[in-house]
C-alpha cells in the first residue's frame, strides 16, 4: 500500500493541455503525465502530426484527445480552450510547452525571427494561461507548468532573442503565481537542459560541441527526454500543492556549474 505522500503524484481523473506537444520534449512531458494517471490533450499547428501522436499515445494505453491550434493566434486559442471545455472536460493541468528557436548573430538577427521567437515562447503562454485561468478561477484549483530553459539563467552566442524570451518566460511564470495564487492555483516552471531531441540532433552529433557539453556538465552526458517525467508529475500533481513561482532546472548541474 502506498504512503499518503506518494498517492499525491496520482494524477488519475486530471485533464492535461501539453502545448507543443507531438514530438519532443512536449510529447514526452505528456507521456508521462500519462503515465501518472492524466488524460491527455495533445496540440500543436500541424494537425497530422497531432493526430500521430495522439495515435501513438493510444496504442500505449493512454486516453489522449487531439485539439489542434496556433497558440500565437488570441482568437484560435480562445476557440481551441472552449472546445476543451465544452467537449472533452475541465482542464486540470496546463503545460506551456510550444517554443522555437533561430541562431544568428546578434547584429544581423532578422527582425521577423525575433517576432517569431517572441510569439511562439512568450505571447503564446500569455494567451494560453489567461484564456485556460478563466475555467480554473471558478474551480479555485489549478495547475500551470510553464516550460522556461538554462537559457532564463544563462546567454550562448547566436541566440540572445531566445534567451530574452525565456528570461521573460521566467519572470511571467513568477507574475502568474503572484496573481492567480489566491485562487489555489500553481504556476511552476520547468528549465530543460540540454537533451536529445529531433531539434538538437545536429548539436548531438557535433563532436566538438558533445565534448564542450559533457565536459560543463556535471552529471557528464546529453539528457534524455524521460528525465523531465519526474519533474512534470511532481509540478501537476498534488505533491507541489505548496510550491509556487518556482523555476526547477532539469539540466545535469548545468546551472550550477557554468
Amino acid at each position: 500500500m502506498l504512503p499518503a505522500y506518494l498517492k499525491n503524484f496520482d494524477l488519475t481523473g486530471q485533464l492535461a493541455l501539453v502545448t507543443g506537444s507531438s514530438a519532443g520534449i512536449g510529447f514526452a512531458l505528456a507521456r508521462a503525465l500519462g503515465a501518472a494517471g492524466a488524460s491527455l490533450v495533445i496540440n500543436g499547428r500541424n494537425t497530422a502530426k497531432v493526430d500521430e501522436a495522439v495515435a501513438r499515445l493510444t496504442k500505449e494505453g493512454f486516453k489522449a484527445h487531439a485539439v489542434p491550434f496556433d497558440v500565437t493566434d488570441s482568437a484560435a486559442v480562445t476557440r481551441g480552450v472552449d472546445h476543451i471545455a465544452s467537449a472533452i472536460g475541465a482542464i486540470d493541468i496546463l503545460v506551456n510547452n510550444a517554443g522555437m528557436t533561430f541562431r544568428s548573430p546578434l547584429e544581423d538577427f532578422p527582425e521577423e525571427q525575433w517576432h517569431n521567437i517572441m510569439r511562439t515562447n512568450l505571447d503564446s503562454v500569455f494567451l494560453v494561461s489567461k484564456a485556460v485561468v478563466h475555467h480554473m478561477i471558478p474551480r479555485k484549483s489549478g495547475k500551470i507548468v510553464n516550460i522556461c530553459s538554462v537559457q532564463s539563467e544563462l546567454g550562448r552566442p547566436t541566440i540572445a532573442p531566445y534567451a530574452a524570451s525565456k528570461g521573460g518566460l521566467k519572470m511571467l511564470t513568477k507574475g502568474m503565481a503572484i496573481d492567480w495564487g489566491k485562487y489555489n492555483i500553481q504556476v511552476n516552471a520547468i528549465g530543460p537542459g540540454y537533451f536529445k531531441t529531433e531539434l538538437t540532433e545536429k548539436l548531438v552529433k557535433d563532436a566538438v560541441f558533445t565534448e564542450w557539453l559533457v565536459a560543463h556538465t556535471p552529471s557528464k552526458r546529453w539528457g534524455d527526454v524521460e528525465d523531465l517525467g519526474g519533474a512534470m508529475v511532481f509540478l501537476a500533481s498534488h505533491a507541489s500543492d505548496f510550491v509556487n513561482g518556482h523555476i526547477l532546472y532539469v539540466d545535469g548541474g548545468v546551472t550550477a556549474s557554468l
